[in-house]
């Protein structure tokens, strides 16, 4: 058997397609044109029995893997500390490479480690940087938290302004200024359509919606308009359904 003379830069590459309760792993070794497979589970001894196989190799490691909600992460963590080239690969260009190698959209676990693996050997691949090692993880959680809040926030606003005031109570959106308005959401749980404002005389409304609306310039002058306005209103017919977070005023 001709003996097989590594280069300075052969190094071993490995594809890891990860996902909740498994992951799909192949080797290439320099010099063997056979690929080794593995499936270990997410354990921590399967861990450190893929870090043990890898180290057997006596060869640089790199590995490439799509980062898959927040599963990845754990398995990552335990590779960067062995010491491992760790490397992401795009989930857009990992589907676009799939359909381009395969013809096909058609996916699973085994096809995208040998897609990965393929993206490691060209070089398509991202720099990753672990946030627990970087000492960023805090902060990054912090941030994402903040992302979903923020992202909730702007699609219940925008369900307010789009879909219920047009139905229920359009004479009150000239009222709100921004999304930062926290009276208005306060004011629309306490009436929510025009017909519970016009129930009330002019001073009970003024009276029940005093402290709702904040501290206001020309605050009597703002709520007497609010009843006026509601006061004018026609009405549709759906504006009368009670709603069923309503206060009773």
């Amino acid at each position: 058997m001709a003996k097989v003379e590594h280069t300075s830069d052969a190094r071993v590459l490995v594809g890891i397609d990860i996902s909740k309760h498994r992951h799909e792993v192949l080797i290439s070794v320099p010099g063997k044109t056979r690929r080794r497979r593995l499936t270990i589970t997410n354990s921590t001894d399967d861990f450190l029995r893929l870090i043990a196989i890898l180290r057997d190799y006596s060869l640089p490691v790199r590995i490439g893997f799509e980062a898959t909600g927040n599963y990845h992460r754990v398995l990552t963590y335990h590779l960067g500390v062995a010491g491992f080239d760790l490397k992401l690969v795009s989930s857009v260009a990992l589907a676009r490479t799939r359909e381009a190698l395969h013809n096909s959209w058609d996916k699973n676990d085994p096809k995208d480690a040998q897609v990965i693996l393929h993206m490691l050997q060209i070089g398509a691949v991202q720099i990753f940087q672990d946030p627990m090692v970087a000492g960023t993880n805090d902060i990054q959680e912090l941030s994402k938290t903040h992302d979903a809040v923020s992202r909730a926030k702007t699609e219940l606003w925008h369900r307010i302004l789009t879909h219920y005031l047009p139905l229920y109570f359009p004479e009150a959106d000239r009222f709100h200024r921004s999304s930062r308005t926290d009276w208005f959401l306060a004011f629309l749980e306490m009436f929510p359509s025009p017909h519970m404002i016009s129930a009330l005389t002019k001073e009970e409304f003024i009276k029940s919606a005093w402290e709702v609306v904040g501290r206001k310039v020309e605050k009597s002058l703002m709520l007497s308009d609010i009843y006026e306005t509601a006061k004018a209103s026609t009405g549709l017919p759906f504006r009368q359904i009670q709603m069923p977070f309503a206060c009773s005023a």
